[in-house]
């Protein structure tokens, strides 16, 4: 199972908190590239909820991870 920020963004709108299967039922019905739906199969279902994406990803960006001064725009 690999992350990348491409693959992760998929998730973004997902309906959070959401189980594993819920994970990928979304990822299914909103036409997500196979490796998402791979991704999220690889996960060892113990029935919990995620809250967020990080839970899935802990290394996905944020917007505080990028440098950029929004008052220049």
């Amino acid at each position: 199972m690999y992350w990348t920020l491409e693959l992760a963004s998929h998730l973004e709108d997902a309906p959070w908190p959401a189980t594993r299967d819920e994970l990928i039922d979304y990822a299914i019905r909103s036409g997500s590239p196979l490796e998402v739906i791979e991704n999220l199969q690889a996960m060892e279902d113990e029935g919990e909820t995620y809250e967020v994406i990080d839970d899935i990803w802990p290394d996905y960006p944020r917007k505080d991870d990028f440098l950029f001064n929004e008052d220049e725009y």
